[in-house]
């Protein structure tokens, strides 16, 4: 029986093991605290890979411009632990975007259970 395998695009799966090391690197290769309780969401890479667009959110209420300057900070540091860690003919330029989507999510969970209570359901 033949397996399934979805076929992943070399820049989907250099996304994926940039994404995985980049988690490894926040969590224990970064001094600075204003670092700390970062989670890597999604690495997109561009085509000729000179590019990573790295998603992430903060957690336990972190201030995000402490973190987006402790990200810019460590970005140097950070590519060339990347270039050591992953095969490439380039390693990506970082680019940081706080991802937003996870709060949009809650706040929508919110605003559904508000309105469900709000208003009961009629058999």
């Amino acid at each position: 029986m033949k397996k399934h395998k979805r076929n992943y695009s070399r820049s989907e799966r250099v996304g994926e093991q940039i994404m995985r090391e980049l988690a490894q690197l926040l969590r224990t290769g970064l001094k600075d605290p204003r670092a700390g309780n970062i989670t890597v969401n999604e690495v997109a890479v561009s085509r000729d890979y000179s590019h990573a667009t790295v998603y992430y959110t903060v957690l336990d209420g972190d201030t995000r411009a402490d973190t987006a300057a402790a990200l810019e900070h460590a970005k140097g540091f950070l590519r060339s632990e990347l270039s050591k860690r992953i095969t490439v003919f380039r390693t990506p330029e970082l680019h940081f975007v706080y991802d937003e989507s996870l709060e949009r999510g809650m706040s929508l969970s919110q605003l559904i259970e508000q309105v469900a209570a709000e208003k009961p359901v009629a058999d």
